[in-house]
């Protein structure tokens, strides 16, 4: 099934409208939540100035996002109702007209719903081709997931125990985080 695009940009209000600085909003997403963490999509750097060109092919870590999102269905009472936003950067051309958006300094997103199985199944008139949820989250915003185009992570954010349960799974490679510090980064 593909994601149907929002008319109206309130569901995404609590991050628009945030007084986050943009960073930490855009990493790990809106204030509120008992604790957050990081998947790793690469591993962390090895050494300062590490540039992200130095990884190995198989360090990159395919699949990791499908995963993530079919463990946190049973981590949400609705998870045939969830928001997802696409960074409009990511587009190969023109959004159909109009496409309302949700806006956060330095990034714009087009907003989507749908169920989390569909998470990037963008509708084709978006040309965005196989890019991933740069924000999701259910509507009873039970936890967050966001993945900046920067880091090479996607930011967590739930309950104690569900960040628990993430960090002890075998295929993840989630660890604990605090948004407020820094976090590793290639150059």
């Amino acid at each position: 099934m593909t994601l149907t695009p929002c008319e109206d940009p309130l569901p995404a209000d609590w991050i628009s409208l945030s007084e986050l600085p943009w960073h930490r909003l855009v990493t790990f997403g809106p204030e509120g939540y008992e604790s957050y963490a990081r998947l790793r999509l690469l591993p962390d750097p090895a050494h300062p100035g590490e540039s992200e060109n130095d990884v190995y092919a198989e360090d990159w870590r395919d699949g990791q996002l499908a995963r993530l999102f079919g463990l946190l269905a049973a981590h949400t009472a609705t998870p045939d109702d969830c928001y997802f936003c696409a960074w409009e950067g990511l587009a190969q051309g023109n959004p159909p007209a109009p496409a309302p958006q949700v806006i956060v300094p330095h990034r714009r997103y087009w907003l989507f719903r749908g169920p989390l199985a569909d998470a990037g199944n963008w509708p084709e008139s978006y040309r965005l081709g196989g890019a991933e949820p740069a924000f999701a989250w259910p509507s009873d915003r039970a936890w967050w997931v966001t993945l900046d185009v920067d880091p090479h992570w996607a930011g967590i954010a739930g309950p104690a125990s569900l960040i628990g349960y993430l960090t002890a799974d075998p295929h993840l490679d989630v660890v604990a985080a605090d948004p407020a510090a820094p976090q590793p980064a290639y150059r």
